[in-house]
C-alpha cells in the first residue's frame, strides 16, 4: 500500500469567483494504490493506520462532537450543555484507541477474555457511531 496525500489547497481571492462561475474548487491531492496483500486482513491493516490517526487527534483537537448519553459511563451522563461535552468525547476517543491498539497488538480479538472482548466491540461500534465526528 502506498497512500500520498497532500496540503489542503490554499484558498485564493479568485477561487471564490471559480466557484460561482463554474462550480469550481481545487481539492486536496490524494492518490492511493493498493496491493493484494493489503485486504488480506484488511481489519489488521486498516488498524495499523487508524490508530496513530486517532493518537493524534487526542492529542490536537480543538473541538468535540456531540456524543449520545447512552454511550457514555453514568458519571459522564448529564446536560449537553455543561462541561463534560469534552470529557464524553475523550472517553468515546479512550475506547476507539482501546479498540484498535488491541487489534494491532492482538490481531484476532476473538482470543481475548469476555471483558476484553466487549470494550473492543464497543470501541469499534463507537468508531463507525462517531466517524463524521472525527476531525480537528
Amino acid at each position: 500500500m502506498k497512500v500520498k496525500i497532500g496540503n489542503y489547497p490554499k484558498h485564493r481571492w479568485y477561487h471564490n469567483f471559480l466557484y460561482t462561475k463554474f462550480d469550481y474548487t481545487p481539492k486536496q491531492k490524494v492518490k492511493v494504490h493498493i496491493d493484494p496483500w493489503d485486504t488480506w486482513a484488511m481489519d489488521s491493516t486498516l488498524a495499523e493506520i487508524v490508530l496513530p490517526m486517532l493518537y493524534q487527534l487526542a492529542k490536537t483537537k480543538h473541538g468535540s462532537p456531540m456524543v449520545d448519553e447512552e454511550d457514555v459511563p453514568w458519571e459522564l451522563r448529564g446536560d449537553h450543555h455543561d462541561d463534560l461535552v469534552h470529557d464524553r468525547w475523550d472517553w468515546v476517543m479512550t475506547e476507539m484507541i482501546y479498540a484498535f491498539q488491541k487489534k494491532r497488538d492482538h490481531g484476532d480479538t476473538y482470543m481475548l477474555s469476555k471483558e476484553d472482548q466487549e470494550r473492543v466491540s464497543n470501541g469499534f461500534k463507537l468508531f463507525g457511531k462517531y466517524y463524521e465526528g472525527l476531525w480537528d
